[in-house]
């Protein structure tokens, strides 16, 4: 017992010397620099950072203690359950159901013994192929129970996508949700011949014959399986595979990302520590639950920190406050773009009677943060950055408006992520003389990039199921000689007081009349100046001309656009350079399922004329306005006679 506690005091004694660390660095910079300007940025920003070194301190020894001691999610989970048995833990919106944590765990013990019926084994891998509902709880986390992985797939996915992602996970099973039938029905044909499919959902005939494959119900399979813990000794411990979520695929085909049990408490803790998450919190999750947003940072709060969880199928914009209302939720869950479409939906009742405390996720606009606070009475923005794989997450734990994150300019070495320059259209990392990238400089333009550390759980980058994506995502000699870092493959850009901004996807910016565009600020310029409306915007290449041409695509469907008030209103708005070139209006603007909006297509097809119900307009500076693309007007500027 002694030396127990011995050794705790050691640890504890060990994190208090990062404070001190942190005090003496800052002392030490002041004395060596002499500068006033630093002294006020410090001052600014010491209590932020120190908030932050509390979080990171706080889940860094939750970490240390479950690595020492092995855990597991499920065996996580099974100690939220021994705290409160009877508590709503989960509560599917469509039909009012709750499940309490016994009874989610219930349902974990009848998949795990279902799985081990199967004959699999630690390290197979099921793929899961289905809607947001509650069953998807169970279904990984009962798998994982007997460390079998399961594979979220995109309930949008079809034909070779669909086909792709169960190739690359290995998977020796499906199981999908009787909606989604006629997908399966479209690849099966395709599937290796031994694979397995089981059906959730509707009843359906026990075995029925989809193409060359039978389908298995599995339902009544779980009905009859025991409720029990099942007799097995789990042999994973905390950095060992849970699950795998792909990526978006926004530029090619979804990639699998591993998820590790370490990976999946980090995501979590961050999230409940971060932002002020209380044990007795109902939070609101209408995102997916193939992607981590919704199963870890969402479900994740529930399984790990015993709150509640009210699980929507699909986002509605128009019902969302109503069902906030309803549930007395007071925690919601935003991504992309949901908090605009919920700005561009008229005022209602339910706006104004809510419970909701605080709003968790990312990619809300600075254009809109204002405006989504102020309308919907949201005391605490909980913004943070973070890809499924990423070891650079950044929190804005302050609520900064606009910023994804910080970066301490006291000890900026502390949180060993930097922002690097880059070379503009490669997006290629540049090197000094010792072939070092190169740090970027306050209101520099910089990639972002976090060390690697397979030793540390919070440094730790686990890759894909691809190796050769893994490796292609991996710089080395970025900090020192001889280290590796994640590379994110985003563009950001650092203040003087360590607050980063997002600013595109390294790609996205394109140069114009000699100046860097970036679509995301233009998305959110021209969105806000027409009500809210979808807006992407990309450059496309003119023969002939230097750069890319800039080109908004814009959601218009009812009534005329007026196209002198729109070049009004952005004349003022945006410099002549960011001002789109061209214009196509259409019935809706791409988006992937968790609302990012996507610009192959419309890239891949420029400015050519489309379709009747599309109209393209190109902006003639001789008369100082939007003229129609025709066929005509196309050639004319494909062939360098329209001076642009």
């Amino acid at each position: 017992e002694t030396k127990v506690h011995l050794g705790t005091a050691t640890k504890v004694l060990l994190h208090l010397s990062w404070f001190c660390s942190l005090l003496a660095g800052l002392g030490l910079y002041m004395a060596q620099s002499g500068s006033w300007r630093f002294c006020h940025v410090a001052l600014c920003t010491i209590k932020r950072d120190l908030m932050c070194l509390f979080v990171i301190l706080k889940v860094r020894w939750s970490m240390y203690h479950n690595l020492r001691n092995k855990c597991t999610i499920p065996a996580l989970f099974a100690q939220m359950v021994k705290l409160h048995p009877d508590k709503p833990a989960l509560i599917y919106e469509a039909t009012g159901e709750v499940w309490t944590f016994m009874e989610l765990q219930g349902r974990c013990h009848a998949v795990a013994h279902w799985a081990l019926g199967q004959g699999w084994t630690e390290g197979d891998v099921v793929a899961l192929f289905l809607e947001s509902h509650p069953v998807m709880v169970p279904l990984w986390l009962g798998l994982a129970m007997v460390g079998v992985e399961a594979a979220f797939i995109n309930q949008n996915l079809r034909l070779d996508s669909l086909l792709h992602c169960v190739r690359v996970s290995g998977a020796r099973a499906v199981v999908f949700g009787t909606e989604l039938t006629e997908a399966v029905s479209q690849v099966s044909s395709s599937l290796q011949a031994n694979m397995i499919l089981f059906s959730i959902g509707q009843p359906q005939n026990e075995k029925e014959k989809l193409g060359s494959l039978q389908v298995h119900s599995l339902d009544p399979l779980l009905a009859c399986s025991p409720k029990t813990p099942p007799n097995y000794t789990l042999r994973k411990e905390f950095n060992d595979k849970l699950f795998y979520i792909y990526t978006s695929g926004t530029t090619g085909m979804p990639k699998a990302a591993v998820v590790v049990h370490s990976r999946y408490y980090r995501i979590t803790a961050f999230g409940f520590h971060s932002f002020g998450l209380r044990h007795d919190d109902v939070i609101y999750n209408c995102l997916p639950l193939y992607h981590s947003a919704g199963t870890v940072m969402g479900v994740g709060q529930c399984l790990l920190f015993g709150l509640t969880v009210v699980i929507r199928r699909k986002f509605s914009a128009s019902r969302f406050w109503d069902d906030c209302a309803k549930h007395k939720c007071t925690v919601i869950q935003y991504i992309g773009e949901i908090c605009r479409y919920l700005l561009a939906q008229p005022v209602r009742p339910s706006e104004g009677q809510h419970q909701v405390r605080v709003a968790i996720g990312n990619g809300l606009r600075p254009s809109v943060w204002g405006e989504f606070v102020q309308r919907f009475r949201i005391q605490k923005i909980g913004e943070f950055y973070g890809a499924t794989e990423c070891n650079c997450s950044l929190i804005n734990i302050d609520g900064k408006i606009g910023a994804c994150g910080f970066n301490s300019r006291i000890l900026p070495s502390f949180y060993p992520i930097r922002l690097v320059r880059v070379k503009e259209e490669s997006g290629e990392l540049l090197r000094d003389a010792q072939g070092l990238c190169i740090p970027s400089l306050p209101g520099e333009l910089g990639m972002l990039v976090g060390r690697i550390n397979h030793t540390d759980p919070l440094r730790r980058f686990d890759g894909y199921v691809d190796k050769d994506s893994t490796n292609q995502k991996i710089a080395h000699n970025v900090f020192k000689i001889g280290d590796s870092a994640y590379v994110s493959g985003d563009v950001m850009v650092m203040d003087e007081y360590g607050y980063i901004y997002f600013k595109d996807r390294s790609g996205d910016t394109f140069r114009w009349r000699g100046e860097n565009v970036s679509t995301t600020e233009v998305e959110g310029i021209l969105s806000g100046l027409l009500g809210h409306t979808a807006v992407a915007v990309y450059g496309v290449s003119v023969p002939g001309v230097e750069g890319k041409a800039g080109m908004a695509a814009v959601a218009h469907t009812e009534g005329s656009f007026d196209l002198d008030a729109f070049l009004f209103a952005v004349t003022k708005a945006l410099p002549s350079y960011a001002r789109p070139v061209f214009l196509r209006l259409m019935p809706a603007v791409d988006t992937t399922a968790t609302f990012k909006i996507t610009k192959t297509r419309l890239q891949r097809e420029g400015y050519k004329p489309q379709q009747s119900k599309e109209k393209i307009y190109f902006l003639d500076g001789r008369v100082g306005r939007y003229e129609a693309v025709t066929d005509q007007l196309y050639n004319a500027i494909i062939e360098g006679k329209v001076c642009l």
